[in-house]
């Protein structure tokens, strides 16, 4: 026999951020005290509104599983002494077991004897152990932010104002905070009431009746329906986007979808203004027309139902109008202000208290982004184009809407610097030197924009290196490894040459005339080499094998271009199956062999059979092509030119004795094998790779 279990948290309004790690978390707890206690049950739903967390079990046994359990103890050898007498190694475990040592029995395990002890535990009922776990349950659950009421000292995300624990129909016995669990929930604050559950099974229901959509899925599927309906009816593109989406599902209990309009005479703000407004402070959703252009109108979700949607469409419309006269005073009044003075307000700005101000940042990036220019061989123009956008890049910082909106940062800075006769592609590059933001994200689509970008990361980067600010476990408040991720991608993509010794090179140099490095550059460059190998076997993971991604990086990682190129040309070779498979077999009978060689300079008048001298010739013949080719980071043409060498390869061990007795010509086939080897490791480790 079996019935459902139902517990909710009734709680005042939970910040939707919570909501979702909440739920999950109830979830899991709940499933693993259920298993933990030895007690069947079937799925385990959950529920949550910004009032609730709740869990709907079903078919809970109504008693634990018997357990008889057999438990491994020592050796007989150790367990008795030779008159048979039990050691005191055994009555330890007899006592840890808790069972008598008579009961002891002996089984042979790989030729040795040990005892064993049988233990049984016989199960009870279900329901007189619920109360103690949910409240068990309870005091286990963990928040970003805790709160205590009145004088308890209990703490929880917010104060628990009403429970329902019922097994079956029967109420469970737990009580928290002076609040005793019963049958009765609560329904919407102003459109529902109290509703008495008459079993766990018709929990969704009653609250429904109660103005209450708790299924989570439900609500949102709610949502996206009538959002569409009106996308169908205006003709409209609304912008859903799944974070606000998910913020909004979790601040109403019965969603009605409205709009509402605003003055257009705000649509001479940018857009990402005005979308930023509405997002942000207000959660609404934008309106765009088929161009992605803003319209005058706003989407909502009211918590409620559809009466008088046009009173409550004019109250958000009031609202939105003085959030929007906010944004525009603060528009007008930052294009007053003249970026050499903005600038200079940088200099009154910590950066950090030990890497200066963010006027000292800004002249680092202006240096490491010049040098950066000459290494790639920009031209002139982008050089000149480098040098202004990485005096510029932060200058929106100190400007009212960076102030109100900080994710408008960059953005800002494109419109304003644009608007004060900045140059395109320096305003692009000011607003492009974020870029990547986040997993994902587009990279710079200027080469000045790429290089400030660069600079700015390795910046941030290396001077928190150099003063031992090293990201440990899962702490890493300045954002170092999205930072290096992001240099990484936009080498990647961007096709820059430039290898990860000489950006951390220049980097070193800017920071060790500044005069905060702490630590010797050296460890700061070894630290950093390390650093940035993460983030490229990282990349690597997430589309290569794991052999694979181990045989290319054990030959270097520094041209990070050419490191992906070679996994890729490796995946794609070992995808032909038994002939790769051969030649990397031939390869790794090399490596093996050239590890015993004392030098690698080849006498060619010491060959003397012809197998040696094929293999010598086939080398000479590929050698070059095959560097030329791995320079260019050709890497598929480079793992060909050196797939020519499998034949002449086994022609070679199956005709010559590499060991020979005379010494020399022993050394000149072992040096052959090393100048071979040397080649092949600049591509891979290829006993790496796993059959």
């Amino acid at each position: 026999m079996s019935k459902d279990l139902l517990f909710e948290i009734g709680l005042e309004e939970v910040p939707a951020r919570f909501i979702p790690a909440a739920i999950a978390q109830l979830k899991e707890r709940m499933t693993q005290w259920l298993d933990s206690s030895r007690i069947a049950h079937g799925a385990v739903e959950g529920y949550a509104t910004p009032r609730r967390l709740a869990v709907l079990v079903r078919e809970v046994a109504e008693k634990q599983e018997d357990v008889q359990e057999e438990v491994k103890g020592p050796s007989r050898k150790i367990a008795q002494d030779e008159q048979g007498n039990w050691s005191k190694a055994a009555l330890g475990f007899a006592r840890s077991q808790g069972v008598d040592p008579e009961l002891f029995t002996f089984k042979e395990l790989g030729g040795v004897e040990y005892i064993y002890a049988t233990k049984s535990s016989i199960g009870v009922p279900t329901s007189e152990v619920l109360a103690e776990g949910l409240t068990g349950i309870l005091h286990a659950m963990t928040f970003p932010k805790f709160m205590r009421w009145a004088s308890y000292d209990f703490k929880f995300v917010r104060p628990i104002r009403w429970l329902v624990a019922m097994y079956g129909t029967d109420v469970i016995g737990v009580e928290i905070t002076g609040v005793k669990a019963g049958n009765v929930t609560r329904g919407h604050r102003f459109l529902g009431q109290d509703a008495e559950i008459a079993q766990p099974a018709a929990y969704v229901e009653t609250l429904r009746g109660q103005q209450v959509i708790v299924d989570i899925e439900e609500r949102q599927r709610m949502i996206l329906e009538q959002i569409e309906a009106l996308v169908a009816e205006k003709n409209w593109k609304i912008a859903v986007k799944d974070d606000l989406l998910a913020e909004v599902l979790f601040l109403v209990e019965t969603p009605t979808v409205l709009f509402g309009t605003f003055d257009s005479s705000f649509l001479n703000i940018p857009q990402e203004v005005l979308i930023t407004s509405m997002r942000e402070h207000q959660r609404y959703f934008p309106v765009l027309d088929d161009k992605g252009e803003l319209l005058p109108y706003f989407v909502t979700v009211r918590n409620g139902g559809k009466d008088s949607l046009d009173v409550i469409a004019r109250g958000n419309e009031k609202v939105l109008r003085a959030r929007l006269s906010d944004a525009k005073f603060f528009y007008e009044e930052d294009q007053r202000l003249e970026i050499k003075d903005a600038v200079s307000k940088l200099e009154s700005i910590v950066f950090h208290e030990e890497l200066g101000t963010v006027g000292d940042k800004v002249r680092r990036v202006r240096r490491i982004a010049d040098m950066l220019a000459q290494q790639l061989g920009a031209s002139a123009d982008t050089g000149e184009s480098v040098s202004r956008a990485a005096d510029i890049c932060k200058f929106d910082l100190v400007t009212q809407m960076v102030y109100e909106f900080p994710e408008l940062q960059g953005v800002m800075g494109e419109d304003y610097a644009r608007k004060a006769g900045e140059k395109e592609e320096v305003a692009k590059a000011v607003f492009e030197h974020y870029q990547p933001r986040f997993a994902g994200d587009d990279v710079p689509s200027t080469l000045a924009g790429a290089i400030v970008s660069i600079a700015d990361k390795l910046d941030t980067i290396t001077g928190c290196f150099s003063i031992g600010i090293i990201p440990t476990g899962s702490q890493d408040p300045y954002a170092l490894r999205r930072q290096a991720a992001g240099i990484v991608q936009i080498v990647l993509e961007r096709e820059l040459s430039v290898g990860l010794p000489e950006l951390f090179t220049i980097a070193l140099d800017i920071h060790q005339n500044f005069g905060s490095m702490k630590r010797s550059a050296d460890e700061v460059r070894k630290d950093l080499h390390e650093f940035f190998g993460l983030r490229v076997k990282k990349l690597l993971s997430e589309t290569l094998r794991y052999d694979v991604v181990d045989a290319v990086f054990s030959a270097g990682y520094d041209d990070v271009a050419s490191v992906v190129g070679r996994g890729a040309a490796l995946m794609d070779a070992m995808q032909s199956g038994e002939a790769f498979k051969n030649t990397v077999e031939s390869f790794n009978r090399v490596g093996n062999l050239a590890a015993k060689a004392v030098h690698a300079s080849v006498n060619p008048e010491v060959f003397a059979d012809a197998g040696e001298k094929n293999l010598y010739a086939a080398w000479q013949g590929v050698h070059q092509p095959y560097l030329e080719a791995l320079g260019q980071r050709k890497t598929a043409e480079a793992l060909a030119l050196a797939g020519q060498l499998t034949a002449a390869v086994t022609s070679f061990f199956d005709s010559v004795m590499v060991m020979a007795d005379d010494e020399g010509v022993r050394n000149n086939r072992l040096a052959l094998l090393a100048v071979i080897h040397g080649d092949l490791k600049r591509f891979a480790d290829f006993s790496k790779l796993v059959w």
